[in-house]
C-alpha cells in the first residue's frame, strides 16, 4: 500500500491505535534519520495491523468501517505518526506525545541534510526547504526558489529539482502491511504479538494490559485517571498511571497483581476508581497535616500508598481513629526508610496487603519489623546518605516540621501558618559548600543529609557562605534554642571546618534520637494535634514552598546537557535520585541525574549520571546493568554519538 493511501486511512479513521498502545516516543534525531532513509530509498520495514470488530476493543483515533471493523497499528506507530505529522503538518487524532518533535523539519538543497528549524542557521536562507511545505505544495511550490538559487546554471537546477522530487515521491512509496485477523485474536493474544514484534522498542507493562481490558468496556477510564493525576500534579505530586491503577487494584481486590482486575466488572471499577481518588487525596492531605510531608520531593515511599488506600477502604473511606492513623504512618515512614516497596514490587505489596487484611496495622508493622531482623530502630549511620535523593532527606524535613524547628535567624517555628508570603523555606548547608570545597570535600560529602537544615529565605541570604564558627555563635545569642531545635551540636569546636566529619557524626546522633522518639510517639500515642486539619476535599496547593538545591546547579555541564536532550526530544531525568538494585531493592547510590526508563522514554537501558561514586557503588551499578557516566561531558559525548547514528541510519 502506498504511504499516501495509509495517511488517507489515518484521516478516515480506518487506521488507528489500540488503546493499549503507549504514546509517541521518537526523538527529533530519529525523525531526521527516518526521513534520511526515505530520501535515500533505504528499507524502512513493513507495518502490522490488527483487523478487529468495533465491539471487541477500544481505539484511539478510529472510526469503524461499513463492516464494523478498524485496522489497529501493532507495529509501525512511530513511523506512521512521523509520516503523518510531517506530511500533513498537523498531528493524527491518536497522537499522544511531544508535538515539537514533528514540527519544523527542513532539508538542505546543497548538503542533502535533514534538520529541524534553527533561526540562526536557516532564517532567510533559501537553501533550507520546509519539508512539510514541500510535501503539501508539491515540487511546483519550490521551482522559483530553485531557479533563483541556480543562478542560470541548468545543471545545478536539475540537481536541486531531482533532490526535491525524491522527497515529494516519498508519499508514493509502497509499504508492505501484514494483518492479524481471526476470532481467536483476543486482546491478550494481540498484546503478546505486540510485545514480540516490539522486542527492541516499547514494551507493554502488566498495567497497560489491565487498563486496555478496562478501556475496551469503559473508554473514559484512561481520561478519568489522567484527570486525577493532573490535579495531583498541579498540587505538587507527580504520579504515574500504573501507580494509580495499582491503588485501585488494592482497593477492589486486596491484591497486588493486575491480573485480578480481569475479574472486576466496569461498574465496580468505576466506583472503585472514584473511591481510590478520594482516598489518595485524603492520605496526601493527612500526610501533609500530620507529618508535614507537603510536596513531591519529600513524599517518599509511593509504593506504600496502595496499602494505605486499602486500609481506608476497609474502614469506609476514612481513618477509624487517630491512633490507627498514626500507627499506619509509623509503618509508612519505616517502609520508605528501609525501601520496603522498591525492587520486587508485587511480592512485598502482596505480603503487606495480606497482613493488613488479616491483622490490621499491627500485623503490617510486625511483618516489616521481621523483615528488618526484628528492629525498626533508626541508627546514626542511617543518616550517612547524601543529597535530596536520600531516603532520610524526607525524614529530616518531617522532623523539622513536626518538632516546630525554629528559623535560625528569627527563632520563628518553621510551620506554614507562621511563615510570611516572602519567607519560603530553603535548604541550607550548615557548612557552606564553598568553604567545604576549599578544604577538598567532594559533592557527596558536601551534600550529606546531616549538613542540611531548613531556613527561611531571608535567613539563608543573611547567613550566605559564612563559616559556622562565625555565624552559629551569633545565633545562640540572637535566637536562644534555635540551634537545638534543628539538632545542631552545641560544641563550638565542632563548628570549625577542620572538624566537619566530627560535626556530621554528632548531628547524626541527635537526628537518630529525634527520629526514634517521634516515630515511637506515632506508634504508642497519644496522638498529638494535627498540624492542619485533614479533609476529604480537593487537594489544596502546597502549603509551604521549599527551595531545594539541584544537581543542575552543581554538576558542571549538566544544565547544557539537559537543554540539549530536551531539544532533541529525549526524556527528562530524575535529579538527585536514589538508584536501586533491582534484585535486592537496596539503594546503590544517589545519582546526580537518573533516567530509569532510558534516555528515550520506555526504550533502552536505564542511564545513570553519578559524579561521586565509590568503587563498591560503581561495581553494583554495573552489575545491575545500568549504563553509568561519571561526568556530564562523557554523557554528552555518548548522546552526540547516538544522535549521529540515528541520523545516519
Amino acid at each position: 500500500m502506498r504511504i499516501s493511501q495509509i495517511l488517507d486511512k489515518v484521516d478516515s479513521g480506518d487506521i488507528a491505535l489500540p488503546e493499549f498502545q503507549r504514546g509517541y516516543v521518537w526523538t527529533r534525531d530519529q525523525v531526521r534519520g527516518f526521513f534520511q532513509s526515505l530520501y535515500r530509498g533505504y528499507p524502512i520495514g513493513g507495518f502490522l495491523t490488527w483487523s478487529t470488530k468495533a465491539e471487541t476493543t477500544q481505539t484511539r483515533g478510529g472510526d469503524f468501517g461499513r463492516d464494523g471493523t478498524v485496522h489497529l497499528l501493532l507495529d509501525g506507530q512511530q513511523r506512521v505518526t512521523t509520516l503523518y505529522g510531517v506530511t500533513r503538518g498537523h498531528l493524527p487524532r491518536f497522537f499522544e506525545g511531544n508535538p515539537s518533535t514533528l514540527t519544523g523539519l527542513h532539508f538542505n538543497l546543497e548538503t542533502e541534510a535533514f534538520e529541524f528549524y534553527a533561526p540562526a542557521k536557516m532564517k532567510d536562507n533559501p537553501q533550507w526547504v520546509d519539508v512539510t511545505a514541500l510535501l503539501q505544495g508539491g515540487l511546483g511550490s519550490q521551482l522559483l526558489t530553485v531557479t533563483q538559487l541556480a543562478e542560470g546554471d541548468t545543471q545545478v537546477q536539475a540537481v536541486y529539482v531531482e533532490r526535491l522530487n525524491r522527497i515529494t515521491q516519498i508519499k508514493e512509496r509502497d509499504v508492505h502491511i501484514d494483518e492479524v485477523t481471526g476470532e481467536d485474536k483476543t486482546i491478550d493474544v494481540v498484546v503478546e504479538i505486540f510485545n514480540r514484534v516490539n522486542s527492541g522498542g516499547t514494551k507493554l507493562s502488566k498495567g497497560d494490559l489491565a487498563l486496555a481490558a478496562i478501556c475496551a468496556s469503559w473508554p473514559e477510564a484512561r481520561p478519568t485517571m489522567n484527570e486525577a493525576l493532573a490535579s495531583w500534579s498541579a498540587a505538587g505530586f507527580d504520579f504515574k498511571l500504573d501507580w494509580l491503577l495499582r491503588n485501585v487494584n488494592a482497593v477492589l481486590t486486596g491484591e497486588a497483581q493486575f491480573s485480578k482486575l480481569a475479574e472486576v466488572r466496569v461498574p465496580h471499577f468505576q466506583a472503585g476508581l472514584k473511591e481510590t481518588i478520594d482516598s489518595v487525596a485524603h492520605v496526601l492531605n493527612t500526610l501533609g497535616g500530620r507529618l508535614g510531608l507537603d510536596h513531591g520531593k519529600v513524599l517518599s515511599g509511593r509504593g506504600a500508598f496502595p496499602v494505605m488506600s486499602r486500609l481506608l477502604h476497609l474502614h469506609g473511606g476514612r481513618f477509624p481513629d487517630a491512633l490507627t492513623r498514626d500507627r499506619l504512618f509509623y509503618w509508612y515512614v519505616h517502609s520508605f526508610l528501609w525501601g520496603r516497596h522498591t525492587g520486587a514490587t508485587e511480592t512485598a505489596l502482596n505480603q503487606d496487603l495480606q497482613a493488613l487484611d488479616d491483622g490490621g496495622v499491627e500485623r503490617l508493622i510486625d511483618v516489616l519489623r521481621r523483615s528488618r531482623g526484628g528492629t525498626l530502630e533508626v541508627r546514626p549511620d542511617d543518616f550517612v546518605g547524601s543529597s535530596m535523593g536520600s531516603r532520610f532527606y524526607p525524614l529530616l524535613y518531617m522532623l523539622t516540621r513536626v518538632h516546630k524547628a525554629q528559623d535560625l535567624g528569627s527563632g520563628v517555628p518553621l510551620r506554614d501558618g507562621m511563615l510570611g508570603r516572602l519567607n519560603s523555606l530553603q535548604v541550607h548547608h550548615i557548612f557552606p559548600k564553598a568553604r567545604l570545597r576549599e578544604h577538598g570535600y567532594n559533592r557527596a560529602e558536601i551534600n550529606a543529609v546531616a549538613n542540611f537544615c531548613f531556613l527561611t529565605q531571608d535567613t539563608n541570604l543573611r547567613v550566605g557562605a559564612r563559616n559556622p564558627a562565625d555565624y552559629l555563635p551569633e545565633i545562640t545569642m540572637r535566637a536562644p534554642g534555635a540551634l537545638e531545635s534543628q539538632w545542631i551540636p552545641m560544641d563550638p569546636e565542632l563548628w570549625r571546618v577542620e572538624n566537619y566529619p566530627d560535626f556530621l557524626a554528632a548531628r547524626r546522633e541527635l537526628l537518630s534520637y529525634a527520629a526514634n522518639d517521634f516515630l515511637e510517639t506515632l506508634h504508642d500515642g497519644p496522638a498529638p494535634v494535627d498540624l492542619v486539619p485533614s479533609t476529604r476535599s480537593a487537594l489544596p496547593p502546597t502549603a509551604v514552598a521549599v527551595t531545594e538545591p539541584s544537581a543542575v546547579d552543581e554538576v558542571p555541564g549538566l544544565a547544557a546537557l539537559l537543554g540539549e536532550l530536551a531539544e532533541a526530544g529525549f526524556a527528562h531525568p530524575e535529579l538527585d535520585s536514589e538508584v536501586i538494585d533491582p534484585r535486592s531493592g537496596e539503594a546503590i547510590t544517589i545519582a546526580a541525574a537518573y533516567w530509569p526508563h532510558g534516555l528515550q522514554e520506555e526504550v533502552g537501558t536505564p542511564v545513570v549520571l553519578a559524579t561521586d561514586t565509590t568503587p563498591a557503588e560503581q561495581e553494583a551499578l554495573e552489575a545491575s546493568d545500568y549504563r553509568v557516566f561519571h561526568s556530564a561531558d562523557a554523557l554528552s559525548r555518548y548522546v552526540r554519538n547516538m544522535r549521529d547514528e540515528h541520523t545516519a541510519a
